[in-house]
């Protein structure tokens, strides 16, 4: 399929973020007619409102008004009782957004429109502390407190099948066909298809200044792999964002289907790893000369990932699906253990001298990158205030390990644990704990009384 009409560059354009002149010059050439202001919802996808450029301009710094349901909803987006921020109680008010415009960016496969991201703030003016942009906010400064930052890289996992999404949906996403049938971990050799999708992706993500480090197929039929430089934490989340906002515009013309559900298909999981190092005046303190010692600050971050991480699950495997991930020799992680270059462990400690670093490997594909990143910064800031005991590495098999404390199996048991965590409550206002912790409720809920095609292959005429 042809594609050469899908992207739409402007005189002015250039692979990189844009400033407001640069926007205003894109509006008078006529390269730009929409910005679309987007704020992450509690499931990490955008949500807003598409606003006349020039009005977007003129009404700067201010930003429009969204129903505050957007940031307390189900994965439906269908009004639940129980939130504390809104609900039929107050009459389903507003939040006003406001647009952070060091995140302005061309979308070449939209044809004249640009994309801000937007943060939400009550009537009054204070921040809404349950937002994930915030969240995360709210963790680097608890980490800049301690004289800290954070860089990071995140790899995302996703898979691809046959026919458009509205095809899919039609067929009740039974009998699924992945993109291309065989195992293409690091192959180079792809399919016409997938290689034209590959192409528009990665231009698409370049001129939104959002430049990959590559793209591969991954270990599964129909799964792929995309990975971006370490750098600041927020703009990596946003752009994550970015990069889920244009997979699902670009492989439908393609005739594809994407989806970020954790595991898609029995035997099938994808992930969403971080790569996260702290530095101190620009120098990275995980530094190492050996493996048989640890820097302080290493040993600490590691310490409180390990203590800090099984008890925040909701807020990085937040579905019933996120948990049918966790198999054996899978790849995701069964228990919160950590090693040197190993895979099998949920913390993998990666790289030699300045560039060591760690990758956090317990976030599935469905995970909202801002709250995985605000839950791994704030077990690890448990670690540097209170440093707990760091257990032995995993040499091994982490799967055959048995020490460890295991992930959680369901999520009902992740949420007793999030809500029953002195690490959590020391970590997050009790207002983003019950927020989260009736998030989780509803997905529970929302599964709890419907009978799987599983359940009747299994039981239909044996029961």
């Amino acid at each position: 399929m042809t594609t050469e009409n899908t992207f739409h560059r402007g005189p002015a354009l250039t692979a990189s973020l844009l400033e407001v002149p640069d926007l205003n010059a894109l509006v008078r050439e006529g390269a730009v007619h929409t910005v679309m202001v987007g704020v992450p919802d509690m499931t990490g996808r955008l949500k807003g409102k598409l606003l006349d450029a020039r009005t977007f301009l003129d009404t700067l710094p201010a930003g429009p008004d969204m129903c505050a349901y957007v940031l307390a909803t189900d994965m439906d987006m269908k009004p639940q009782p129980g939130y504390l921020l809104t609900g039929w109680h107050n009459g389903y008010g507003d939040l006003h957004v406001v647009p952070d415009t060091s995140t302005l960016r061309y979308l070449s496969y939209l044809p004249g429109t640009a994309l801000v991201h937007g943060d939400a703030f009550h009537p009054d003016g204070r921040p809404v502390e349950v937002a994930p942009r915030q969240m995360l906010r709210d963790q680097l400064a608890a980490l800049a407190s301690l004289g800290l930052t954070a860089k990071v890289g995140i790899e995302s996992e996703f898979a691809l099948y046959k026919g458009t999404p509205a095809h899919i949906h039609r067929r009740e996403y039974r009998d699924l066909t992945p993109a291309f049938p065989h195992n293409l971990d690091y192959a180079l050799d792809h399919p016409p298809a997938l290689s034209a999708f590959f192409h528009d992706l990665r231009t698409a993500l370049k001129y939104a200044g959002c430049r990959t480090s590559a793209i591969k197929t991954e270990g599964a039929p129909g799964q792929v792999e995309v990975t971006w430089p370490h750098g600041d934490p927020l703009a990596a989340c946003d752009t994550y964002t970015v990069h889920q906002h244009a997979v699902r515009h670009l492989a439908p013309q393609h005739r594809m289907a994407p989806t970020f559900m954790a595991a898609p298909q029995t035997g099938v999981g994808s992930g969403m790893h971080l790569h996260l190092s702290l530095w101190a005046d620009e120098v990275p303190v995980f530094a190492t000369g050996s493996r048989e010692e640890l820097p302080d600050l290493l040993e600490h971050s590691l310490a409180g990932l390990i203590a800090g991480l099984p008890d925040m699950a909701p807020l990085y495997a937040p579905t019933p699906n996120s948990y049918k991930r966790y198999q054996p020799h899978s790849f995701a992680p069964m228990n919160f253990s950590w090693g040197w270059d190993n895979r099998t462990c949920a913390v993998r400690v990666v790289g030699r001298h300045s560039g060591t670093h760690l990758e956090v490997r317990t976030a599935g594909a469905d995970a909202n990158p801002y709250l995985a990143l605000a839950a791994a910064l704030a077990a690890l800031t448990h670690g540097l205030h209170e440093r707990p005991k760091l257990p032995a590495p995993c040499t091994g098999n982490a799967y055959q390990t048995h020490g460890p404390r295991r992930v959680p199996r369901t999520l009902r048991e992740a949420v007793d644990d999030f809500t029953s965590s002195s690490i959590v409550h020391s970590a997050f206002p009790l207002p983003v704990v019950e927020h989260y912790m009736h998030a989780a409720t509803i997905e529970i809920d929302a599964l709890a009384g419907h009978v799987t095609d599983a359940e009747r292959v299994r039981g239909f005429d044996r029961a």
